[in-house]
C-alpha cells in the first residue's frame, strides 16, 4: 500500500468521522456549531474546514450521507430473502443500527427539503413494499391494513425507538428487540 493510499484511507476515515459527528450533534441540537461538530468527530476546526468549508456545505454532506447509510442499511438487511417476519426483524435491526443518522434526517421535516435522494431510492423503497406485500400475502402481516400504513408504523417505531435510546429511556442493545415486539404484538399484552 503507498502513501497516497494510506493518505486517501485516513481522509476517507477522517470524512466519515466529521459527518457521522454532524448526524449525531445536529440530531440533538440543529443549532450547533462547526467547533462544537470539530469536538465530537475528534478533530480540529480547521481539519474540518479542510474538508467542508463551511457549515451549510457540511450539513448537505450530512444529509447526502445519513440518507446513503440508511439505503444501504435497508440493502444489507436483505429483506427479500427467507421469510418475511425474519426480513422485517433484520430490516428493523438494521435500521436501528443507523440511529443518529435516522434522528438527524427524520427529526425535522425541513432537513430534506429540496434534497434529491436520486432514481435509487425508489429500487430501495420498492423491497421494503416487496416485503410487506409478501407478508400480507403469506399471512404473516395484516393484510387489512394498507402497505402504506405498515410502512409508516414501521419507520416511526425505529425512530421512536432511536429517539428513546438517544434520551436513555432505553438501552440501545434493546432497541431493535423493542421495536419488533411492538411491530410484531402491538400494544395489547398477549395472555
Amino acid at each position: 500500500m503507498g502513501s497516497a493510499d494510506v493518505e486517501s484511507g485516513t481522509r476517507s476515515r477522517t470524512r466519515r468521522a466529521i459527518l457521522g459527528a454532524a448526524a449525531e450533534v445536529l440530531a440533538q441540537d440543529r443549532a450547533a456549531t462547526l467547533a462544537e461538530i470539530a469536538k465530537a468527530a475528534q478533530v480540529g476546526r480547521s481539519t474540518l474546514h479542510r474538508y467542508f468549508p463551511d457549515r451549510d456545505v457540511l450539513v448537505q454532506a450530512a444529509i447526502a450521507d445519513a440518507y446513503l447509510v440508511i439505503q444501504q442499511s435497508i440493502q444489507d438487511a436483505a429483506v427479500g430473502d427467507g421469510p418475511p417476519l425474519e426480513g422485517l426483524r433484520r430490516l428493523v435491526a438494521a435500521l436501528v443500527g443507523t440511529g443518529e443518522r435516522m434522528l438527524f434526517l427524520y427529526g425535522d421535516p425541513r432537513v430534506l427539503d429540496g434534497f434529491d435522494a436520486g432514481d435509487e431510492s425508489d429500487s430501495v423503497a420498492q423491497m421494503v413494499t416487496d416485503l410487506i406485500r409478501r407478508g400480507q400475502a403469506e399471512g404473516v402481516f395484516d393484510p387489512t391494513v394498507s402497505v402504506e400504513w405498515i410502512q409508516d408504523a414501521l419507520w416511526a417505531l425505529v425512530y421512536t425507538g432511536c429517539d428513546s435510546a438517544s434520551r436513555g429511556v432505553l438501552p440501545r442493545h434493546g432497541v431493535a428487540a423493542s421495536v419488533i415486539r411492538m411491530l410484531e404484538n402491538g400494544i395489547r399484552a398477549q395472555t
